[in-house]
């Protein structure tokens, strides 16, 4: 009687300890000021993904000022934006073997910006980014949009991706 006793006041506790622990966990992704976002399609064969934090324009100037010109940039907010295929693939006649990659830019004020996947793909921001570590640089031509965009978003097309953000559209061409 005692033992059946004693199981049911563990059971008790454990249950309000597990209770307690799922009732107070924080969720990351919740009241982030840059929240997590996803995009994923397909180009040719590959099945292609991009992981990234979406930060706001919020009346900022963002080229050449929040991000500036000439400097690595994680191409999104918090963690390095994470680009992913499946299959091998040819972006300005280089090829990027299939796996996942930080993708980066360097912003120019004036003519092609670099867009670089490097081959460290969980790294916080640009912080530790090593050029050595680059997969793949090849330069973009980027281009103003027709509307600003208020958030930070990737968009996947059958012939690439782009990441449009304020008045600007970074398009990389794949094959």
């Amino acid at each position: 009687m005692k033992m059946n006793l004693l199981l049911k006041v563990f059971s008790f506790f454990l249950f309000g300890t597990l209770f307690s622990i799922n009732a107070f966990a924080q969720k990351p992704t919740e009241n982030r000021a840059s929240p997590l976002d996803s995009v994923s399609g397909k180009v040719g064969k590959a099945n292609i993904s991009i992981k990234y934090s979406s930060p706001s324009v919020k009346g900022r100037k963002i080229w050449g000022s929040l991000v500036p010109y000439d400097q690595v940039w994680r191409a999104g907010a918090n963690e390095a934006t994470v680009f992913k295929t499946d299959q091998p693939i040819t972006i300005e006649g280089k090829t990027l073997p299939a796996g996942s990659y930080s993708f980066f830019v360097i912003p120019s004020e004036k003519g092609d910006w670099t867009a670089i996947f490097n081959k460290n793909f969980n790294q916080w921001g640009a912080y530790k980014y090593d050029e050595k570590q680059d997969a793949l640089r090849t330069h973009v031509k980027v281009r103003k949009t027709t509307s600003p965009n208020e958030r930070l978003a990737y968009k996947i097309t059958p012939t690439g991706f782009s990441l449009l953000w304020e008045n600007t559209e970074i398009p990389v061409a794949i094959k």
